[in-house]
């Protein structure tokens, strides 16, 4: 016989069951069987019950999840997890920039450019401060005072200070804006207010090389974002005594805003000088948000595992995203997997001594050839002797898609273009969620499936793809130049589609002798890279011999050619020639500093009603589609 069960459930937290649950409960009572609970002031009772339930479940659960460092939500638990894994999270960090400043002046033997130095400059119609944080002083030349290679940060150069009172036992020394960048800050002790004296003091990044006498502070990370800087006591580091005067000088920063600025003018006069030259050496770049509350959960136990130390690929990552803070993505290989060349770029020739380092930024833009030797300084305590790193710029292959769907056009009220729309959004999340990082791969069926999904009316699609790169001419010699796509050409056979230009293809560019005649690339289907002319709609060959191609490798190796012009691409004015192929593969994989990225303005997305669906008279014999390559009447 079944026996009603009396027992009140507490498996359920939300608001709804938990009240449910009260009154199956009460129910169950003999002096509420009848009673009408929703009609009662009872209601109200069992209210605030659901929710003090609810409310007191919901803050175990969270305590439960602040407790690990991977399912921790609060900023403040996460940091604090990092903490004993020894990790200290990225504050936000300036852009840098790097410039020449020289006093113009024949009268003055030496000057000294402060820390402080305003400068300033505009991105984006916002004007920007940016300082020096560093005293430097120079001899006059004879034709003025040049002050080269000036690291300058954007923001402001701040000074705090602070009084030590060990009779205060929750003094603390922090740094107040959560925008101080930790990275340019300065710790000074002074003796006392009436004893000058200052000493510098350095960050203590190994505790095993800190001792009783060492001047040494340590840097947290605490509350609201903001860093805390903490000291020794005598026995870890030298102890601080009452009445020293500790001195923080930082830079208190926009973050990313001022990325890009690539033009200074000082602000007031230089030691009194005021006729002042500033050129830019390095554009400002580097400027962040503080490290993320994901990225510190990532980091941290690789920083953990690395113990201060590079020598797998992950370690070499890991310390690249610290080192440079606007680190987007990270590639990284041993030189036993290949190399690279200025000139050839990715090789598969073993290197051995060398670890590749490819980084994409935030900002888009090629690290410059100062943050590529800053970044190999930074590196250098970390890496395992005889190990040299090299920083290579990344390489993107474009990828360019022809999409044709059909549609049902009685299952939906969208015209042909709100659906062509619609599908051009599809590619755009694709491109962002699946493309754009090292190692992502191209997958034709998972974007074919998502165009298919994109709306029910959508029956299907037929997409191809072609893949792009870029390269800048010599404008002034003759060069020979290597593209490597890392992905087989398709080539079914020699000779394939010789007639109409082979699988390879260019925008257009002219040659030293030829001022009248735009030329292009393409190929025999035969191994051999020609250039080409149009006359009257039909190709004239200029050589027939220009350069390589390796179809299994997708590897075009162009002879020198001495190239004086390049016409527009993509409708704007370019200093660029765009090489296109068909691949063999729809798949497109990438190989070591390559990127992948949807080519919009060149890709096409067309639809059209589907007439099977549509039960037109007829429709089966007229259904077409596009098939998954070129015609091959030509072969």
């Amino acid at each position: 016989m079944a026996t009603n069960d009396t027992r009140l459930t507490v498996t359920e937290f939300d608001f709804d069951e938990v009240k449910s649950n009260l009154k199956t409960f009460l129910k169950s009572q003999t002096e509420f069987t009848d009673y009408d609970f929703e009609g009662s002031g009872m209601n109200i009772l069992l209210d605030v019950l659901a929710y003090n339930t609810h409310y007191l479940g919901f803050n175990a659960n969270m305590l439960a999840n602040e407790m690990f460092l991977d399912s921790a939500s609060l900023r403040s638990s996460v940091v604090s997890h990092a903490k004993t894994l020894g990790y200290e999270p990225t504050s936000a960090t300036a852009p840098k920039a790097v410039v020449d400043v020289t006093l113009n002046t024949t009268g003055v033997a030496t000057a000294t450019l402060s820390a402080g130095t305003v400068f300033t400059s505009t991105v984006d119609e916002v004007d920007y401060q940016f300082v020096s944080i560093a005293d430097v002083t120079k001899s006059n030349t004879g034709a003025g005072i040049p002050f080269t290679n000036i690291d300058i940060y954007e923001g402001t150069y701040v000074t705090t200070r602070y009084t030590v009172d060990s009779s205060d036992v929750d003094q603390r020394f922090i740094l107040p804006d959560n925008r101080s960048d930790t990275s340019t800050l300065t710790v000074k002790v002074q003796t006392s207010s009436a004893d000058t004296t200052t000493t510098t003091y350095t960050k203590a990044t190994d505790i095993t090389q800190v001792s009783s006498t060492s001047y040494s502070y340590f840097l947290q990370e605490v509350e609201s974002g903001k860093f805390e800087i903490y000291f020794g006591d005598g026995v870890i580091g030298t102890a601080l005594s009452d009445d020293n005067i500790v001195i923080l000088q930082y830079v208190v920063t926009n973050k990313a805003g001022a990325n890009g600025a690539s033009i200074f003018a000082n602000s007031g006069a230089i030691a009194t000088i005021t006729d002042v030259s500033v050129s830019t050496v390095g554009t400002a770049s580097g400027g962040a948000e503080p490290e993320s509350i994901s990225s510190i959960k990532y980091n941290a136990p690789l920083d953990y595992a690395a113990q201060g130390r590079c020598v797998t690929a992950e370690d070499y990552k890991l310390y690249a995203k610290k080192l440079f803070t606007n680190t987007e993505s990270v590639q990284v290989w041993g030189g036993e997997h290949g190399s690279f060349d200025t000139s050839l770029g990715v090789t598969d020739t073993a290197v051995y001594g060398k670890v590749y380092i490819s980084i994409k930024s935030t900002t888009g833009n090629d690290l410059t050839t100062t943050e590529k030797n800053q970044l190999v300084t930074d590196l250098a305590p970390y890496t395992v002797a005889s190990i040299t790193p090299v920083i290579v710029d990344p390489e993107t292959t474009y990828l360019i898609l022809t999409i044709k769907f059909k549609y049902d056009s009685s299952a939906t009220t969208s015209i042909t273009a709100d659906l062509e729309t619609s599908v051009t959004s599809t590619l755009t999340t694709y491109n962002t969620d699946n493309l754009k990082q090292f190692g992502s791969m191209f997958r034709h069926s998972q974007l074919t499936g998502q165009i298919d999904d994109t709306d029910t009316a959508i029956l299907s699609n037929v997409t191809n793809v072609s893949i792009g790169k870029f390269f800048t001419p010599t404008t002034t010699a003759s060069t020979a130049y290597t593209l490597n796509f890392n992905n087989a050409f398709y080539n079914p056979h020699s000779g394939h589609n010789a007639t109409a230009g082979g699988v390879i293809a260019s925008t257009g560019f002219k040659i030293n002798g030829d001022t009248t005649n735009v030329m292009y690339f393409d190929d025999d289907g035969e191994g051999n890279l020609r250039v080409y002319y149009i006359v009257a709609g039909v190709r004239v060959y200029q050589d027939s011999t220009a350069g390589t191609v390796t179809y299994s490798t997708g590897k075009i190796s162009i002879n020198g050619i001495y190239i004086t012009d390049v016409s527009d691409v993509d409708g704007a004015t370019s200093t660029k020639i765009r090489v296109t192929a068909t691949p063999d593969s729809k798949d497109i994989v990438p190989v070591r500093n390559q990127l992948l990225e949807i080519d919009f303005t060149n890709s096409t997305v067309t639809g059209e009603v589907d007439t099977i669906a549509t039960g037109d008279t007829g429709a089966g014999a007229t259904y077409t589609t596009t098939s998954a390559y070129t015609s091959t009447s030509s072969y």
